[in-house]
């Protein structure tokens, strides 16, 4: 029975809550498979009440849409205009062409600086004069501390590009590629080429054997981060005629930053008398001798939201700690300032909620659809002054609902504003929807524990379209 005909009655008055709403909304996970968990909870901006309230208090994974709780205390704590600033500094003074001093470049954590805005800062010194340093290179991160990973991380992503560690430290996302062109010889081992402006060494230690071979039937490929910016391949790969393009993440921030900087130096043609040196704690301020500014955080939450971008949600979230307490960022610091932030702020006791990191990453991470709700409901009230939901991918038409066909299939392109969340298992949604009769409306699905075997997982998009389709077609047309 299709499920639009279970619930010709819903779409007329979709008020259901309590024992009413298991009943009913349970006909919605038959269109998943068996064992999946769904929290759904669905109310009118502004209204008291759920008009859809389903297992709204149990805790669950909230992926990414872990962004909206970090974009809002971010919005809330540091305000839309705040910019990360990084600065090269002098120790002492310049004269004939030499600092007397040390040259430090403080990082700020900006997760949008980019190479070539070092080589501008560096360019800068140049032009004014100064061809030599007596003291060191000093690496300045002290405005983060401990762990650059958070507590809940999968291992095996740790080197994808996606969940690069958010050091103070950071150009170019942290993450840099190489080409591996496979051997033609079976079981022969793959070559690597990195290109020579990445500070990294890769060696490749990948078998390739074609697609029949027994030794191909469960092959794997990883990657092992060693010191001293040293990559290993391992593995093995099936046979390709062309070079594989592969992307790993920087894994020790601060020294990869060291090399750039060191390497942008050597190209200005300025010396460095002494060694590098990392500096981890705060010392006297220098002399400001060149600087960086990021876009507004307005700008760099959009993006976050809009393309669900980890580094600039954990950056910010260490950010948050930094600020709010006057030490260096940690995810314990960054976690309290979130919860302290929207209590003091915005009358949000999250209670119960478990925030590990920024990003939603973390498997430690847990929060309720009635915490979600409160937050978003919060978000409608002062959107005018937030302006937040312009911020949130737009079905049909960017970020990551661009292609969602779930909404193209129900017809409701321009009609979702919404953060998506994904990790195995888990599909989740937290946004805004405005209904065929102009209402608008706040929604949060997380669905949980979702999983197909393995002869009908070629189909999980198709059966998570139907399951979207089905439900959002009949919120749509609710009145």
């Amino acid at each position: 029975m299709r499920l639009l005909n279970v619930f010709s009655g819903i779409a007329c008055s979709l008020v259901i809550t309590g024992a009413q709403a298991t009943q009913q909304i349970e006909q919605y996970t038959q269109l998943l498979p068996e064992g999946a968990n769904l929290s759904l909870m669905v109310q009118k901006v502004g209204a008291s009440t759920p008009s859809i309230d389903y297992q709204d208090k149990q805790l669950t994974l909230p992926a990414s849409t872990q962004k909206v709780v970090t974009a809002l205390a971010a919005l809330l704590q540091l305000g839309a205009d705040y910019r990360f600033t990084t600065t090269i500094e002098g120790s002492g003074s310049v004269s004939n062409g030499m600092l007397n001093g040390d040259l430090i470049v403080r990082f700020s954590g900006d997760p949008t600086l980019k190479s070539q805005q070092v080589r501008s800062m560096i360019q800068s010194l140049k032009q004014q004069g100064i061809r030599q340093v007596s003291g060191s290179l000093v690496i300045d991160t002290s405005v983060f501390a401990s762990h650059d990973k958070a507590p809940g991380w999968s291992w095996n992503d740790m080197t994808q590009c996606f969940s690069a560690p958010p050091s103070a430290a950071i150009i170019d996302k942290n993450c840099f590629s190489v080409a591996l062109q496979t051997s033609k010889q079976e079981g022969g081992i793959a070559t690597v080429q990195v290109a020579s402006y990445f500070p990294v060494q890769v060696s490749s230690q990948v078998r390739s054997y074609s697609r029949n071979s027994p030794n191909a039937r469960f092959c794997e490929f990883d990657v092992t981060a060693g010191e001293n910016l040293r990559y290993t391949l391992t593995g093995c790969l099936t046979h390709q005629d062309k070079p594989v393009t592969l992307s790993f993440a920087v894994q020790d921030g601060n020294e990869y930053a060291a090399q750039i900087v060191k390497n942008e130096l050597r190209q200005a043609g300025i010396q460095i008398g002494n060694a590098i040196r990392y500096q981890t704690t705060r010392a006297g301020s220098g002399k400001v001798l060149a600087q960086n500014q990021s876009a507004p955080l307005h700008d760099l939450l959009k993006v976050m939201l809009k393309s669900s971008d980890n580094m600039i949600a954990d950056t910010v979230f260490r950010t948050m700690g930094n600020k709010q307490y006057d030490l260096p960022g940690t995810w314990r610091s960054g976690s309290s300032a979130v919860r302290l932030v929207l209590r003091q702020q915005a009358g949000i006791d999250i209670g119960n909620t478990v925030i590990a990191d920024g990003s939603g990453l973390s498997r430690h991470n847990l929060i309720s659809a009635d915490t979600m709700m409160q937050i978003l409901q919060y978000i409608a009230r002062n959107d005018k002054q937030l302006d937040f939901i312009s911020m949130l991918p737009t079905a049909g038409q960017d970020g990551t609902l661009r292609a969602r066909s779930g909404f193209k299939d129900a017809g409701l392109e321009g009609k979702v504003s919404a953060k998506t969340g994904a990790l195995q298992g888990v599909y989740n949604l937290a946004g805004f929807m405005t209904t065929a009769n102009g209402e608008k409306v706040a929604f949060v699905q997380f669905l949980s524990s979702y999983a197909m075997s393995p002869q009908d997982r070629s189909g999980r998009k198709a059966t998570l379209a139907n399951f979207e389709s089905t439900l959002y077609r009949d919120l749509y047309n609710s009145n």
